[in-house]
């Protein structure tokens, strides 16, 4: 047993010996290019799936084993290490850090929830788009852990409010516990009431008591001779809990789940509207421009006219799911905005949030700052080359040298020059991390400094992203990708939709159990050769696996906001299992509608277009 602890506890170590010793004879004994980029590959790939290293570690092992094998140059190699999306990513993280440290993120979700109400089924649905905001702009883990600590203080709210069970009293009838919270006692004779553990309360003479009862106020007023009164208030039967659970009831303990799995599957949904929402959005951009260099289809503009509708539709049957799931099917009592149908907990939830808002005070310029920039990058985003009109980039001579990066990076560039302090100020303070007012010592500090950018920029997704194209390079060099199409030329009698929904379910699967970045740069290359040798647009493949890769939503492994959710212990494996399998089979059905449908004339993929073609016979040769 010994043994086979150690081995255990060296199973990594020895994955990261073995797996390369065992595979070695494939380039030994097949020295040809193919076979070598196929080592490289097949290796990489087994450290991404299991983790056996970093991912970002894992990513490097083309950057040796490549030159090694006499498939790529070192300096070939290199360069596939640093790209157009880097530098897009590099300007993004510039506005989100400006976005954090000036607590803009805050004052958006809580004024959205503000709007949503504090009705369960509204707050779930106000919470999910305010995260769905968020997460297009920013990294889905970081909007998670932005948006949950503001869900958690709305639930300890709503449990603190209907805490406690119900106990009987010395006169058998039956005394709230959850009222204690509610009792100001007013002394007037000069000491106050005891409190005995049985929930009787002990009042002198000439003693005024103030009841907050569950549905109203009413006042009780003890002014006459006896010297101990129980007081008691009936409350409204409840389901219980276990006796040992945190929640005071059934109720409440789904509430939390609902809201607490809304805000993970709202951040994978947000991700998927923009290019820069999330990393294999980018993965697929790059890989997909390097491969197919005169396509020109992808940038910001087309990718969010497709995305943005399957956005809209995932959330909404992804909160009919959740709420069917944890709520039940009674949407009239869990959404009505009527302040009439409100109970007392739902109104003291809506104070809380209320009460978080007014402590974030007035708008401060540096949010102005940031918000300014953030419409600015949009803008320009969506009008650089929109398709239907002459972009702002037709007004140079040069065409082909502006691109997405360029924007992102001269806007982050300014924020490290800007001052954070209105010009001309006598108000030198600022309101940055939890808040608090300081003095600011520099009167020119600017928007951002290079520690807060540092603080947010995902060097080991930059890295691992650069891996991808190190392996794609070597794909096409060595012929790899080639071999591979002509393998899957068996599948030439299949329809195109059917190749698209077996690569969105294999896809759906794998990432489960493997990082999405590290599924999505494996496929990548698979699914174009695929394409290519069955003469479909390789779009009508790569879309729907780019978007299907992100819906690894079922284990708390899937992806970082889900575990990041399952720490704070409202929700079981059982229940990501149970609802992450619906919001997985919603997602797939939804990509394949939109890429039968609007799709279509979107990227014209009825045609197998030219530039997909040049690079099929190129390849060939």
């Amino acid at each position: 047993m010994d043994l086979i602890k150690k081995l255990w506890r060296a199973r990594k170590l020895i994955l990261v010996v073995l797996i390369p010793l065992s595979l070695l004879p494939l380039p030994l004994i097949h020295p040809t290019s193919e076979a070598c980029c196929a080592y490289v590959l097949i290796v990489t790939a087994v450290y991404w799936v299991s983790e056996a290293v970093p991912l970002g570690a894992a990513a490097l092992v083309p950057a040796f084993l490549y030159p090694l094998f006499g498939v790529l140059k070192s300096s070939e190699v290199a360069t596939e290490y640093c790209k157009d999306t880097t530098l897009l990513l590099m300007g993004v993280i510039c506005l989100a850090a400006s976005i954090e440290k000036w607590n803009l993120h805050k004052r958006i979700a809580l004024r959205m929830v503000m709007i949503a109400g504090a009705k369960p089924g509204m707050l779930v649905l106000g919470f999910m788009c305010c995260t769905v905001f968020l997460s297009m702009w920013l990294s889905n883990t970081s909007t998670t852990a932005m948006v949950m600590p503001i869900a958690e203080a709305v639930l300890q709210q709503l449990i603190s409010t209907g805490l406690p069970t119900v106990e009987t009293n010395g006169t058998g009838r039956k005394a709230s516990k959850a009222s204690l919270g509610q009792l100001s006692l007013k002394q007037t004779n000069g000491h106050l009431p005891s409190v005995s553990r049985h929930t009787h309360y002990t009042l002198g003479h000439n003693q005024g008591l103030s009841f907050s009862g569950a549905q109203k106020v009413t006042h009780y007023t003890c002014s006459s001779s006896l010297v101990q009164t129980a007081i008691s208030m009936p409350e409204p039967k409840k389901e219980k809990e276990s006796k040992d659970s945190r929640y005071p009831t059934k109720r409440d303990h789904m509430i939390c789940k609902c809201l607490s799995l809304s805000i993970t599957y709202a951040a994978t949904i947000g991700g998927l509207i923009t290019i820069t929402g999330t990393s294999t959005n980018l993965i697929f951009a790059e890989q997909f421009n390097n491969r197919y260099p005169d396509a020109k289809v992808i940038n910001f503009g087309t990718w969010f006219i497709f995305s943005f509708p399957i956005a809209i539709i995932l959330l909404l049957l992804t909160w009919v799911w959740l709420h069917f799931l944890f709520l039940g099917c009674n949407f009239r009592e869990t959404c009505s905005l009527s302040k009439k149908r409100k109970t007392r907990r739902e109104i003291l939830s809506e104070r809380k949030i209320h009460d978080e808002y007014i402590k974030l005070g007035p708008i401060s310029y540096p949010e102005v700052v940031t918000g300014v920039f953030f419409i600015l990058m949009t803008l320009l985003w969506f009008t650089r080359e929109p398709g239907f009109v002459p972009g702002w980039t037709s007004l140079f001579q040069k065409k082909g040298y502006r691109t997405d990066a360029t924007v992102s990076v001269l806007l982050g560039f300014l924020l490290f020059l800007i001052p954070a302090r209105r010009p001309f100020s006598r108000a030198p303070r600022t309101t940055a991390g939890d808040g608090s007012a300081e003095r600011d010592p520099d009167p020119m500090a600017p928007m951002i400094t290079w520690k807060d950018f540092q603080n947010l920029m995902p060097w080991e997704i930059v890295i691992l992203v650069g891996g991808g194209y190190a392996l794609a390079a070597g794909c096409k060099v060595s012929g790899l990708s080639v071999w591979i199409g002509r393998q899957l030329e068996p599948m030439s009698g299949l329809p195109p939709w059917m190749v698209t929904l077996l690569a969105c379910l294999l896809v759906s699967a794998v990432t489960e159990f493997a990082s999405n970045p590290a599924t999505l740069t494996v496929f990548l290359p698979i699914l174009s050769a695929l394409s290519e040798t069955l003469q479909i647009n390789p779009l009508h493949t790569l879309i729907p696996a780019t978007m299907c890769v992100s819906f690894g939503v079922m284990l708390p492994v899937g992806n970082p906001p889900n575990a990041i959710v399952f720490s704070y212990g409202h929700v079981q494996i059982s229940d990501m299992v149970k609802a992450g399998f619906g919001v997985n089979l919603i997602g797939v059905l939804v990509v394949m509608l939109a890429i039968m449908t609007w799709g279509v004339p979107l990227f014209n993929l009825t045609e197998f277009p030219e530039w997909a073609i040049d690079r099929n016979v190129t390849g060939s040769l």
